[in-house]
Parts: structure tokens; C-alpha cells; sequence
């Protein structure tokens, strides 16, 4: 067994790791209701249910093949990640492209406040945060330029009762994702927005590419000099 399901193990049911038979007092045993074995799949797994200190959970991943496996994985780390870090940070926006749609409005009216390149500067990224919901709306096999459409009009209202609507996947259409439990962590969505800037800034700065070519070896024999045909 791996030292870490080991250490895991010894967690949940309160044993203490021997590495001999002898002298298996009650103090180092630990405690579980039902220990079984059980096949599935190809595969036999050991389930100890009943411990006493566990506070973990195991979940087992099928499918038919390997790409939807690792697919089913990750889905299911992002999930978990997310619920995570909303029990650390309990300050949420709404989710379903709302948050994006909302800030794209106020950057487009920010930048009628400005003048020279920097408006075009705010407008790109302004239309850079529609891809949110756009690829929302394609992913769920919507008319992205329908959804949008409606999104812009909700989000464009001057009494703030549309700043929460985004992508209702439910429905193909859109709804209030407040109202309907579609949230996400601030801190979730700041680290994304921030780590998508930092990125689109640094391929923004490069201004020429060195191509430093490799220096020649022991093994690399130089190609002989064409010489030309005397007449």
C-alpha cells in the first residue's frame, strides 16, 4: 500500500502503523464497521466504511475510455476546487458569464471617458470578456450571437436589474444567476482575469524574436564547400 493511502488510513480509523506483528496492543488498532472487497471492473478495491475519525471520501471514476476518464477527472477537480475555495472566501459573483458581461459594460462606458489609443485599448479588452459567455453559449450548442445579444440589452439597463443575468443552459436563454443559485468565488474569478491579462500584457511586450542557433558539437562534421567547375 502507498505511504500516503497508508497515512490516510491511519487517520480515518485511528491505528497507528507497526511495522512488526508483535506486541499488537489495543492502544495501536484502530476502529471501522465494515471492511470488504469488492470487484469492479477489471479491478478489486478494499472499502472501509464506519471510521470514526474519516472525513475524506473516495470516488471512483469509469468510463470507456481513457480520454473520457481524464475528462470526468478534471471536471470533477475544477468542481471541487471551486467549492473549496468558496468555504475559504464567502464572497461570490454570478456565474454563467454574468460577472463578464457586467464588467465589459462598465469598461465600454469607461472608455468614452478617455481619449487617444487607450480607448481602443479598454474597448478590446471590454469585447475580450465577452468570450466568457460566448463560449458559454457554444459549448451548450446555443446561438452565441442570440444569447449576447439579449445579455448586452439586460446588462444595459440604467436601474442595475439585469447586472446579474447570464447564460441559462437550462432553458437556452438567459436568467438571473443569483436567483438561480449560479455562483462562482470572487477569488476565482479575480485570479483568472488577472492571470489572462498577465498573459495577453506579456505577448503584448514581446517586440522581436532572437533565434540563437546551436553551437556545433563533437559529432557534427561541418558539410563540405561546394567549389565551382574551372573551364
Amino acid at each position: 500500500m502507498p505511504a500516503d493511502d497508508l497515512n490516510r488510513l491511519s487517520k480515518a480509523t485511528g491505528a497507528k502503523i507497526q511495522t512488526t506483528v508483535s506486541n499488537l496492543i489495543p492502544a495501536v488498532v484502530g476502529i471501522s464497521e465494515l471492511f470488504e472487497e469488492l470487484q469492479i471492473g477489471g479491478e478489486r478495491y478494499n472499502f472501509i466504511t464506519g471510521c470514526p475519525n474519516a472525513k475524506t471520501a473516495t470516488i471512483i471514476l469509469r468510463g470507456g475510455g481513457e480520454q473520457f476518464i481524464e475528462e470526468a477527472h478534471r471536471s470533477i477537480h475544477d468542481a471541487i476546487m471551486v467549492v473549496r475555495r468558496a468555504k475559504k472566501h464567502s464572497y461570490v459573483v454570478g456565474g454563467g458569464g454574468a460577472i463578464e458581461m457586467e464588467v465589459s459594460r462598465y469598461l465600454r462606458e469607461y472608455s468614452r471617458t478617455i481619449k487617444g489609443k487607450q480607448q481602443l485599448v479598454i474597448n478590446s479588452f471590454a469585447k475580450a470578456l465577452e468570450v466568457i459567455p460566448r463560449q458559454i453559449s457554444a459549448n451548450a450548442g446555443f446561438d452565441s450571437t442570440d444569447i449576447l445579444n439579449k445579455l448586452r440589452q439586460k446588462h444595459a439597463d440604467a436601474s442595475g436589474a439585469g447586472k446579474w443575468y447570464g447564460v441559462d443552459i437550462e432553458n437556452e436563454d438567459i436568467c438571473d444567476t443569483f436567483a438561480k443559485n449560479i455562483w462562482e468565488p470572487v477569488m476565482v474569478k479575480l485570479n483568472s482575469i488577472t492571470a489572462a491579462t498577465e498573459a495577453a500584457c506579456l505577448i503584448l511586450s514581446v517586440d522581436v524574436t532572437v533565434k540563437a542557433p546551436r553551437p556545433p558539437g563533437p559529432d557534427d562534421t561541418p558539410a563540405p564547400v561546394p567549389r565551382g567547375r574551372r573551364r
